[in-house]
């Protein structure tokens, strides 16, 4: 069992940053790929992007691509997205997600934290 707890979220300017922080709980936190998706109002949820257990490799969405910046931190059980330039299109409520790539079922969900960028 992973639980998972989001910060950081707020209102920003468009052009501005922010950096959201996920908690995680947990013995094998390293084992698990973490990621971040976001959803809007009136839309389905998305994905944001996303990184190894080792912090090896990191995969964005096009959209956020060159702008936003996921990493981790395993010796204290933390990811983070670092988002840049950001955007009126990039309000929405952002979730952390933790996915073991072995264990079905596996598929931890944050509690999401809001942020609103105004242009």
């Amino acid at each position: 069992q992973v639980q998972l707890v989001e910060s950081g979220g707020g209102l920003v300017q468009a052009g501005g940053s922010l950096t959201l922080s996920c908690a995680a709980s947990g013995r094998t936190f390293s084992t698990y790929d973490m990621g971040w998706y976001r959803q809007a109002p009136g839309k389905e949820r998305e994905f944001v992007a996303t990184i190894r257990g080792s912090g090896s490799k990191a995969i964005y969405a096009d959209s956020v691509k060159g702008r936003f910046t996921i990493s981790r931190d395993n010796t204290k059980n933390m990811v983070y997205l670092q988002m840049n330039s950001l955007k009126p299109e990039d309000t929405a409520i952002y979730y952390c997600n933790a996915r073991h790539p072995l264990l079905v079922g596996s598929d931890y969900w944050g509690q999401g934290t809001q942020v609103t960028v105004s242009s």
